[in-house]
């Protein structure tokens, strides 16, 4: 191969890296539906590149996802096994509609997805007392402003 050859192949393969970067960066679909139907995607032009937007530990155990859910990742999965074949938005609604409280941390999930915290993990909760942020979230209109987008 010549030295020409070789900047050329180079080239080609820095072009590829760069026009896979955002599908390699962007969330996987689960995420980017639950942060549109939660309103994550209205403050951060760039939310879909974001991993502070909605981290994986979410729903998973490890900050990169994969196997390994924790409490409220299985409330989602305990979702799916009884409404197989329900769309993801659906279930996400139904679980945050049981007013449950996946991480026992005494804030209802809604609730902490309202305030940007993390439904599954106890030591993520608001700053705010449950019944100022309850009433803040009735404000903003409940539990309709989580309903699946049509």
């Amino acid at each position: 191969m010549t030295g020409k050859q070789v900047q050329m192949l180079g080239a080609a393969l820095a072009g590829l890296v760069l026009l896979a970067a955002p599908a390699t960066l962007a969330m996987p679909r689960y995420r980017l539906i639950a942060a549109h139907q939660l309103g994550y995607d209205r403050d951060d032009p760039l939310w879909e590149l974001s991993r502070t937007v909605m981290p994986c530990t979410t729903c998973h155990l490890r900050p990169q996802g994969g196997q390994g859910w924790n409490t409220f990742g299985e409330s989602l999965r305990a979702g799916f096994r009884a409404e197989p074949g329900a769309k993801f938005a659906d279930v996400l609604y139904n679980v945050l509609k049981a007013d449950a409280d996946a991480d026992g941390d005494g804030y209802p999930d809604a609730l902490e997805f309202y305030a940007r915290t993390l439904p599954g993990d106890p030591q993520s909760h608001p700053a705010k007392p449950v019944a100022q942020l309850q009433a803040d979230f009735e404000k903003a209109g409940g539990m309709a402003q989580y309903a699946p987008k049509k």
